[in-house]
């Protein structure tokens, strides 16, 4: 596969409320270059239902404004490693439905969490992935993209390791539909010690190994309200949390991560989600011009 073309500097920005209709105006407001949607309601099954007037205005707009990459964040219900029958049908069915709205508007990628296993065996819930996955694919040829997003390890979930991901990807036959996003929290959180340069080193190299970086399409830019390890998926602004503002300099500063799409999903310094402070926090570390 090729290496995934990065740009020189980050591309920072965040999750946006707002949808179709709202969305760039808000990513406007706070001085975002790339941004992340939901398409619908993040927590119920009802399908995203957009007419194509309100399509085609977001692509107009998104390239009148120069905003992208865009990522769509796909329902937090999908949970494609589930024994449940019913979930798993609705998972696949709303995932398809996601990947086939974003590519229409030109998204870059659906961004989704693989799942819980519940109480099987992990064996058991990635052959539950892996076929579901095959299902969403079935049919489709767009240029979107599914990207597994590393999990913070609460509970059974897939995708707390990057072995896991090297798991789905290769029983796929890396197909080039799929690629990564990291978030900083999570992965903090599931024992990737990011705070340090010993220890983004080994989370490198570990995912070097297992997974490749041409596969890493985006970043989650979250610092982590609990300390490392602990588990939990606790966002926090950036600096003031446990992974703290030199490790977010360092990383943002690293070669193979520096010209990625960094969004935040961020608290907000007014508990109003990702704003424009937080975006110029990150500029500043990594070494770009304030925002006006």
């Amino acid at each position: 596969m090729a290496k995934t073309k990065k740009s020189a500097e980050p591309l920072i920005g965040g999750h946006v409320g707002g949808g179709i209709k709202g969305s760039v105006k808000k990513a406007l407001a706070i001085g975002a270059q790339s941004m992340q949607i939901f398409l619908g309601s993040p927590q119920a099954w009802k399908e995203p239902n957009h007419s194509e007037q309100d399509l085609a205005l977001f692509v107009s707009e998104v390239k009148k404004h120069k905003l992208g990459p865009v990522f769509v964040h796909g329902n937090y219900l999908v949970n494609v490693a589930t024994a449940n029958p019913e979930n798993l049908i609705r998972s696949v069915q709303n995932l398809r439905l996601n990947l086939d709205i974003a590519d229409r508007i030109g998204a870059s990628g659906v961004i989704f969490h693989p799942g819980s296993a519940g109480q099987d065996p992990y064996k058991h819930a990635l052959s539950r992935v892996i076929k579901a996955l095959e299902k969403v694919f079935t049919g489709y040829d767009g240029k979107c993209r599914l990207l597994l997003e590393v999990c913070a390890g609460q509970g059974q979930t897939i995708g707390k390791k990057f072995s896991e991901l090297k798991d789905i990807m290769q029983a796929l036959g890396y197909d080039k539909r799929l690629a990564v996003c990291w978030d900083t929290c999570h992965l903090f959180n599931a024992g990737y010690d990011l705070s340090t340069e010993q220890g983004l080193r080994r989370t490198m190299d570990e995912f070097a190994e297992e997974v490749g970086f041409e596969w890493l399409l985006a970043m989650h830019a979250n610092d982590s309200k609990t300390a490392l390890g602990m588990k939990r998926d606790r966002h926090e602004n950036i600096g003031y949390g446990h992974i703290g503002e030199e490790a977010f300099a360092r990383m943002l500063n690293n070669p193979e991560l520096r010209g990625l799409p960094w969004m935040l999903e961020v608290p907000g310094m007014e508990k109003k989600g990702p704003d424009k402070e937080n975006i110029q926090i990150l500029r500043r570390l990594a070494g770009m011009p304030s925002l006006n």
